[in-house]
């Protein structure tokens, strides 16, 4: 009787086979993102989150003509051509007005000389691994640091810090970023920030972290002596939302050297500018 004839078997094919399989059923996922099975267990890779504003609104425009009035008393005996000049603003330069934006007002009466300043930076993280907004805390971290104040406790840290300390914001491979931009505490340039006003500053209105105010802000009071006839009172409110960052910077020279710019007056009608302009942010 012959025997039966065995089926051919060929390693190479059967191998081929089960690599098919393998690759049919396995390596991607249904939500996008791609896993890596090589030896040492499946990792991930994700993208961080964009920011919530890829734009920025016109400035000058953002204060309310009522807000203005209010905080620039001196505008107001100035002829009306003049007025409006005054209520207009003067637009900051910038080189990339979708990543800073910025306006200033001046008005001077006989009792005291008012300055005023916006300035508006669209964070952008160029770490895909780091969202925009986690990196606009990042700056305004170091804001906070450079105005004297303790990012823990929201209290003065007794270190002075010194204007125009550098942010450390990303910019885009090939852009320039402008030169004497307003710093994290308004201070004027050379003033010491973050540094108590020689027991000037009444209680409870020390420089300070601030609630309520978009994801987070602070507010630094300054009083200076620019020349040997003034005192200089700046109050500066900083806040983040989301991955913008806006400064606000009130300023007020009294004519008289013996007058000593109300710290509360001053802290009130920037605090309100502030609460204003987060409110657009969020219309």
């Amino acid at each position: 009787m012959q025997p039966k004839a065995r089926k051919a078997y060929v390693p190479g094919l059967a191998a081929l086979l089960v690599a098919l399989v393998a690759g049919c059923s396995g390596g991607g996922a249904a939500d996008g993102t791609v896993t890596d099975t090589k030896p040492g267990g499946p990792t991930t890779a994700t993208t961080a989150q964009p920011g919530k504003y890829r734009t920025l609104r016109e400035p000058c425009g953002s204060v309310p003509r009522s807000m203005l009035k209010d905080l620039l008393p001196g505008a107001a005996s100035l002829p009306e051509e003049q007025q409006t000049k005054v209520y207009q603003g003067t637009a900051s330069v910038t080189y990339d007005t979708d990543r800073r934006v910025g306006c200033s007002w001046k008005a001077t009466s006989p009792d005291a000389s008012n300055q005023l300043m916006i300035d508006l930076e669209r964070v952008v993280s160029y770490d895909p691994a780091v969202s925009d907004a986690d990196r606009a805390q990042e700056v305004y971290t170091k804001k906070e640091t450079a105005a004297g104040l303790s990012p823990a406790s929201g209290t003065p840290s007794g270190t002075p810090s010194t204007s125009g300390t550098g942010t450390g914001t990303d910019t885009a491979p090939g852009t320039t970023t402008q030169t004497g931009s307003p710093s994290a505490s308004g201070s004027p340039s050379g003033t010491p920030s973050g540094t108590p006003s020689d027991g000037t500053t009444p209680d409870g209105l020390e420089p300070r972290v601030l609630d309520s105010l978009g994801d987070a802000a602070f507010l630094d009071d300054v009083l200076a002596r620019p020349g040997a006839a003034a005192q200089q009172r700046s109050v500066s409110v900083v806040f983040r939302t989301s991955n913008v960052i806006v400064t606000v910077r009130y300023t007020e020279q009294p004519a008289h050297p013996t007058v000593v710019p109300d710290s509360k007056e001053l802290q009130d009608k920037a605090q309100g500018l502030a609460r204003t302009l987060n409110e657009q942010l969020n219309e």
